[in-house]
């Protein structure tokens, strides 16, 4: 009797070993996963400002050449 009670406990206590090690892995994997989405995120939020500082200066520009842009004569292959 206590030989299948060694071995229950022997096998519950290598099922807790293996779930410890797979925790320990999914928290390394998750936590790698955090920084990578932390920096894809500030690039992303760059891209967004870099964007809308284009699209400002291509408003101005618009603006200072006139409302269509068709100011200047066309290129002399038309």
């Amino acid at each position: 009797m206590a030989d299948k009670y060694e071995a229950a406990v022997e096998a519950l206590s290598g099922r807790i070993d293996n779930l410890e090690i797979r925790i320990t892995y999914q928290d390394d994997v998750i936590e790698r996963l955090n920084k990578v989405i932390v920096e894809q995120w500030g690039k992303l939020d760059q891209a967004l400002w870099r964007i809308a500082r284009l699209e400002t200066q291509l408003r101005e520009a618009q603006i200072n050449t006139g409302a269509d842009g068709h100011d200047e004569p066309p290129p002399p292959h038309y």
